[in-house]
């Protein structure tokens, strides 16, 4: 009796026993057109026995690829694909470099660290201040989505300086949106200042059972 102890380890498991067998066979042939029959024979068993990837991109050659594998790239045949060596398959992938994003702040995060970059490049002027403003509201409007409670105007405005590398500065008696009404923004629903609309009943005419009517 020969117990899986004994037996040599599969290669494929997918595969079986049997497939490994038939190849390990196949490679005994000295004949090569005859080894190259075999090897096509195999080629199409190992295709049935997983019908459900058929459909799948290159899947006869993934096939013969995996013939290669099992035969330990022994496998000496006419393929109708370039074979696999043992070092591709063992060949580790490059390393992928990490970006360097180096965010200072991040509840603010990368995008506005670039918008700020062009506000710097612009000409001093009142578009520039009124650029300027507009994105220290920005901060403030993101410093709290992270942190619901309040925060000055000062603290801000340090940050816009530290992010600008100090080119970016607000004067001393600027103010921002309130607190409350950044808040009772970013709660509401969207929209909410809109008028609603509903649908009254009316009798029947030839423009239809209902109208919309604004409800004040």
């Amino acid at each position: 009796m020969e117990y899986n102890t004994t037996r040599n380890s599969l290669v494929i498991s997918q595969y079986g026993r049997n497939i490994q067998k038939m190849i390990e066979y196949a490679l005994t042939m000295e004949d090569r057109v005859k080894r190259t029959r075999s090897a096509v024979l195999i080629v199409d068993v190992m295709g049935q026995m997983h019908p459900q990837v058929k459909d799948t991109v290159d899947f006869k050659q993934k096939l013969w690829d995996h013939l290669h594998i099992i035969s330990d790239f022994k496998m000496d045949v006419d393929c109708p694909y370039p074979a696999p060596t043992k070092q591709e398959l063992e060949a580790k992938p490059e390393r992928v470099p990490y970006q360097e994003n180096n965010i200072r702040f991040r509840q603010y995060g990368k995008n506005l660290q670039k918008i700020i970059e062009k506000a710097i490049e612009l000409e001093d002027g009142e578009e520039k201040d009124a650029f300027v403003k507009t994105i220290a509201n920005h901060l403030k409007k993101s410093y709290l989505n992270w942190n619901r409670d309040s925060v000055n105007d000062e603290l801000i405005f340090e940050h816009l300086e530290l992010l600008s590398g100090g080119k970016l500065k607000m004067p001393a008696n600027a103010r921002l949106l309130n607190t409350s009404d950044i808040l009772s923004r970013g709660s509401g629903s969207g929209g909410g200042s809109q008028r609603k609309r509903k649908f009254v009943k009316r009798p029947k005419d030839k423009n239809g059972p209902y109208r919309k009517h604004s409800s004040h």
